[in-house]
């Protein structure tokens, strides 16, 4: 005899927003219906399981032990549900009206670019929305799920999400042709961080400070070339990828500081996928070509 599911996924749903808004009356204004409606579908869905989930202590409702883990549970049950019923209506749509790309700062974008003239052609009017995430801003694109693509720093993919590599990227210490550090031959980290340092601005909601952040003065700027009108003013040193400052080191605008530890930071990047089975034909088809740029 096939099994009969004893709760609903809207009982699942009315828990969570109890637990989520703090209390009934609150879920109620929040889902637009009765508190007693609320009321009757969490205490139906704990006598049709037998478990005791939530206790009401004043006017909040407070999760039991079982709760906590029932909760849990039910939350991957209703995501995997709004995925599938995500997957339905792209599937039903067809090719995606908008492509969100989240492009780590260090990236080197003229790949992406040679990827996305080749994409053009075939993109069927898709609109591309290109991101600049920097840091933990590339981890929270992945992990709330606000891009189709994601091209991150490999130690910014989190738990759970898997990325194919694309590139490493050299990020060198410099300063201005004018800064006193151009004329040392060599100096060490320490030495390093009595100066002011330029960094790039985190781009997460919650921003942590990752990276070398040794230098007691530092300023905070959005992009490189922020920071490098800065560096040619003969202020501060900075850590910028080197592909980025070529043609600048090359005509010595900028020096690159020789460090007797490591003159270098090696940076590996990676094409991340969020939502895997919910993404469109167009990303999967941009996917395709920004990798085979890498495979060149």
């Amino acid at each position: 005899m096939p099994y009969r599911p004893k709760s609903t996924m809207e009982q699942w749903r009315i828990l969570q927003a109890v637990v989520d808004a703090g209390g009934y009356a609150q879920a109620a204004d929040l889902l637009n219906k009765s508190q007693s409606s609320l009321n009757h579908a969490v205490a139906k869905l704990q006598y049709q399981l037998g478990v005791e989930l939530l206790e009401v202590k004043g006017r909040k409702a407070f999760l039991t032990p079982a709760g906590e883990v029932m909760l849990r549970r039910s939350r991957l049950l209703t995501q995997q549900i709004e995925d599938l019923e995500l997957l339905a209506s792209n599937i039903n749509v067809g090719w995606e009206p908008e492509i969100r790309i989240a492009v780590e700062l260090v990236y080197p974008k003229q790949i992406l670019y040679r990827a996305l003239a080749k994409f053009h052609p075939i993109s069927r009017g898709s609109r591309i929305q290109i991101i600049d995430t920097v840091i933990t801003g590339s981890t929270e694109m992945i992990l709330e799920h606000k891009a189709d693509l994601v091209i991150a720093a490999s130690p910014s993919v989190p738990k759970g999400y898997i990325g194919e590599p694309l590139t490493v990227i050299q990020m060198v210490p410099v300063v201005g042709k004018d800064h006193l550090l151009a004329q040392l031959p060599e100096l060490d980290l320490n030495e390093l961080s009595q100066h002011l340092q330029i960094v790039i601005r985190d781009t997460a909601s919650k921003p942590k400070d990752v990276g070398w952040l040794r230098a007691e003065q530092r300023w905070t700027v959005n992009n490189f070339f922020e920071a490098v009108d800065i560096l040619k003013n003969g202020i501060g040193f900075c850590w910028l990828p080197e592909h980025l400052i070529d043609g600048l080191l090359k005509q010595g605008i900028l020096v690159r500081l020789a460090i007797t530890q490591s003159s270098a930071r090696i940076v590996p990047l990676a094409l991340v996928t969020p939502k895997e089975e919910t993404l469109g034909p167009g990303s999967r088809q941009l996917r395709e070509l920004l990798l085979a740029e890498h495979k060149v």
